[in-house]
Protein backbone atom coordinates (compact mmCIF):
# COMPACT_ATOMS: atom_id res chain seq x y z
CA UNK A 1 0.00 0.00 0.00
CA UNK A 2 0.70 3.43 -0.40
CA UNK A 3 1.56 6.22 1.89
CA UNK A 4 -2.38 7.60 1.55
CA UNK A 5 -3.63 4.38 2.46
CA UNK A 6 -1.50 3.41 5.02
CA UNK A 7 -2.48 7.11 6.64
CA UNK A 8 -6.29 6.37 6.03
CA UNK A 9 -6.06 3.06 7.50
CA UNK A 10 -4.27 4.23 10.55
CA UNK A 11 -5.46 7.73 10.88
CA UNK A 12 -2.10 9.10 11.16
CA UNK A 13 -1.02 11.83 8.40
CA UNK A 14 1.49 11.20 6.18
CA UNK A 15 3.65 13.69 7.09
CA UNK A 16 3.77 11.63 10.38
CA UNK A 17 4.48 8.29 8.59
CA UNK A 18 7.88 10.03 6.89
CA UNK A 19 8.50 11.47 9.88
CA UNK A 20 8.40 7.62 11.15
CA UNK A 21 10.46 6.61 8.21
CA UNK A 22 13.02 9.01 8.91
CA UNK A 23 13.54 7.84 12.72
CA UNK A 24 13.47 4.32 11.24
CA UNK A 25 10.60 2.96 12.82
CA UNK A 26 8.79 1.72 9.18
CA UNK A 27 10.77 0.84 6.25
CA UNK A 28 8.97 0.94 3.18
CA UNK A 29 9.99 -0.43 0.09
CA UNK A 30 10.81 2.37 -2.51
CA UNK A 31 9.79 1.99 -5.84
CA UNK A 32 11.14 2.75 -9.16
CA UNK A 33 9.25 5.70 -9.38
CA UNK A 34 10.34 6.84 -5.97
CA UNK A 35 6.46 6.07 -3.84
CA UNK A 36 6.98 4.08 -0.52
CA UNK A 37 5.41 0.83 -0.42
CA UNK A 38 4.25 -0.60 2.84
CA UNK A 39 3.50 -4.25 3.51
CA UNK A 40 0.46 -5.73 5.23
CA UNK A 41 2.61 -5.71 8.62
CA UNK A 42 2.99 -1.46 8.84
CA UNK A 43 -0.62 -1.00 9.93
CA UNK A 44 -0.18 -3.14 12.85
CA UNK A 45 3.54 -1.45 13.60
CA UNK A 46 2.40 2.44 13.59
CA UNK A 47 -0.24 1.27 15.84
CA UNK A 48 2.14 -0.15 18.06
CA UNK A 49 4.30 3.40 17.42
CA UNK A 50 1.22 5.18 18.29
CA UNK A 51 0.66 3.16 21.42
CA UNK A 52 4.08 4.02 22.79
CA UNK A 53 4.49 7.66 21.85
CA UNK A 54 1.30 7.81 23.45
CA UNK A 55 2.66 6.21 26.65
CA UNK A 56 5.59 8.75 26.64
CA UNK A 57 8.42 7.18 25.19
CA UNK A 58 10.13 8.99 22.60
CA UNK A 59 10.97 7.45 19.07
CA UNK A 60 14.62 6.45 19.76
CA UNK A 61 13.67 4.25 22.80
CA UNK A 62 10.54 2.58 20.41
CA UNK A 63 13.21 2.01 17.60
CA UNK A 64 15.19 0.46 20.08
CA UNK A 65 12.24 -2.10 21.94
CA UNK A 66 9.73 -2.12 18.32
CA UNK A 67 11.45 -5.37 17.09
CA UNK A 68 10.05 -7.08 20.48
CA UNK A 69 6.44 -5.80 20.45
CA UNK A 70 3.16 -7.34 19.07
CA UNK A 71 -0.39 -6.23 19.38
CA UNK A 72 -2.41 -9.25 21.24
CA UNK A 73 -6.42 -8.68 21.24
CA UNK A 74 -6.22 -4.63 21.03
CA UNK A 75 -2.86 -4.28 23.38
CA UNK A 76 0.71 -4.13 23.17
CA UNK A 77 2.59 -6.43 24.44
CA UNK A 78 6.35 -6.42 24.91
CA UNK A 79 8.70 -9.68 25.03
CA UNK A 80 9.73 -10.46 28.59
CA UNK A 81 13.21 -8.39 28.19
CA UNK A 82 12.25 -5.34 27.74
CA UNK A 83 9.95 -5.46 31.11
CA UNK A 84 13.12 -4.43 33.02
CA UNK A 85 13.15 -1.78 30.46
CA UNK A 86 9.68 -0.35 30.85
CA UNK A 87 10.37 0.21 33.83
CA UNK A 88 12.97 2.34 33.83
CA UNK A 89 10.41 4.55 31.52
CA UNK A 90 7.73 4.61 33.80
CA UNK A 91 10.36 5.76 36.57
CA UNK A 92 11.39 8.52 34.41
CA UNK A 93 7.69 9.63 33.74
CA UNK A 94 7.11 9.16 37.36
CA UNK A 95 9.84 11.40 38.14
CA UNK A 96 8.55 14.10 35.19
CA UNK A 97 5.06 13.85 37.20
CA UNK A 98 6.21 14.94 40.01
CA UNK A 99 8.25 17.57 38.49
CA UNK A 100 5.26 18.73 36.78
CA UNK A 101 3.44 18.62 40.18
CA UNK A 102 5.72 20.81 42.33
CA UNK A 103 5.58 23.28 39.78
CA UNK A 104 1.63 23.16 39.37
CA UNK A 105 2.13 24.28 43.08
CA UNK A 106 4.62 27.09 42.88
CA UNK A 107 2.40 28.35 40.42
CA UNK A 108 -0.95 27.77 42.72
CA UNK A 109 1.34 29.58 45.45
CA UNK A 110 1.92 32.65 43.00
CA UNK A 111 -1.47 33.52 41.69
CA UNK A 112 -2.80 32.89 45.42
CA UNK A 113 -0.95 35.63 46.13
CA UNK A 114 -2.43 37.47 43.62
CA UNK A 115 -5.94 37.57 45.04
Amino acid sequence: MQIGELAERTGVSPRSLRYYERQGLLVPVRKGNGYREYDGEAVRTVCVIRSLLAAGLNTETIARMLPCMRIDEGRVVPCAGLVADLAVERKRIEREIAALRHSQGLLDQVIGAAR
